[in-house]
């Protein structure tokens, strides 16, 4: 487990965080799947993801976030219907009312980013919020889709989302959630910024190759931007038969100053910790009156072309 901070660092406004980057262990032979290859999978990720949770608790984390379809493989690296299958409805589907009951017994807030099915043949890439106390919060469904080479066809599995750039009043932080492509697009994040939030976080499942560079770029000016705390979150390995490259890992925390405080390693499964000061937003917003000094008048032109 990698961790910034100590127990003596812990006061009112610190909140210490998590998150998890894990690997898929059950892989599709030839692609495509069937239920019960779709139930082993499943079964896996849950266990893992459980095992983690407990070690999190452990730790003392109090809010915790999960990989980017977290039960599952990336299977947008394929177009096949079959993946329809592994949806599941939110909040009433099993593994949101399981993520519940470990919210209450741990007392922590998790971030959980799932397959929805909201109705037969709609589907979106989901984050469920969970409360300390068990309590569905609401969720945030992705709002940008990719659709590009080498194998992120996600156009086929998810309708945009539709519920704009809620925060959510958690038991220990003002949260957000942006879920991987979003990341590419400033004007969410701002959004999710003046809507409150204090910590952003970005579970996402990402590759090598063209947009690496931009890992350690994009979140972190995010991060100065707007005076708040992300937390990005890649899954690790390389995942057979499709095999569209290498699952990064190297998830981490910025502070509001856009600088990295924390980082996993960029091949092994693992729980990454850091303690975030809160007081820090307010004493970096004291100092880049970023909000104050922007211009919704003058950016007509972002909605019009």
């Amino acid at each position: 487990m990698a961790k910034n901070g100590s127990e003596n660092d812990k006061g009112k406004n610190m909140v210490r965080c998590g998150l998890i980057q894990t690997k898929n262990d059950v892989v599709s032979p030839s692609g495509g799947t069937n239920q019960k290859l779709l139930a082993e999978i499943k079964d896996s990720m849950l266990k893992k993801h459980i095992d983690y949770t407990k070690d999190a608790h452990d730790k003392g984390v109090q809010i915790l976030c999960y990989q980017e379809i977290f039960n599952g493989p990336y299977f947008c690296a394929e177009q096949e219907t079959c993946w329809y299958d592994s949806a599941e409805e939110i909040p009433d589907g099993p593994t949101i009312k399981k993520m519940q009951e470990l919210a209450k017994k741990y007392k922590m807030v998790l971030v959980v980013p799932i397959y929805e099915k909201e109705n037969t043949g709609v589907y979106y890439n989901t984050a469920a919020v969970i409360d300390a106390d068990g309590q569905y919060l609401g969720k945030y469904r992705k709002n940008h889709i990719p659709h590009v080479a080498p194998g992120f066809w996600e156009k086929f599995y998810f309708k945009p989302g539709n519920l704009g750039y809620p925060v959510f009043q958690t038991a220990y932080a003002t949260i957000g959630v942006y879920i991987c492509y979003d990341r590419h697009f400033p004007e969410g994040a701002r959004a999710l910024g003046l809507n409150g939030a204090e910590i952003v976080f970005n579970p996402s499942a990402t590759v090598a190759g063209l947009s690496e560079y931009l890992w350690k770029l994009e979140q972190p000016a995010h991060a100065a931007a707007n005076g708040y705390f992300v937390g990005a979150i890649n899954r690790v390995g390389t995942e057979a038969p499709w095999n569209i490259g290498e699952f990064y890992g190297s998830s981490y925390f910025c502070d509001p100053r856009g600088q990295i405080i924390a980082c996993a390693s960029r091949d092994k499964e693992e729980l990454l910790v850091s303690d975030l000061n809160l007081d820090q937003i307010r004493e970096v917003r004291n100092t880049w009156q970023f909000y104050r000094d922007r211009r919704p008048e003058t950016y007509e032109t972002l909605v019009k072309l």
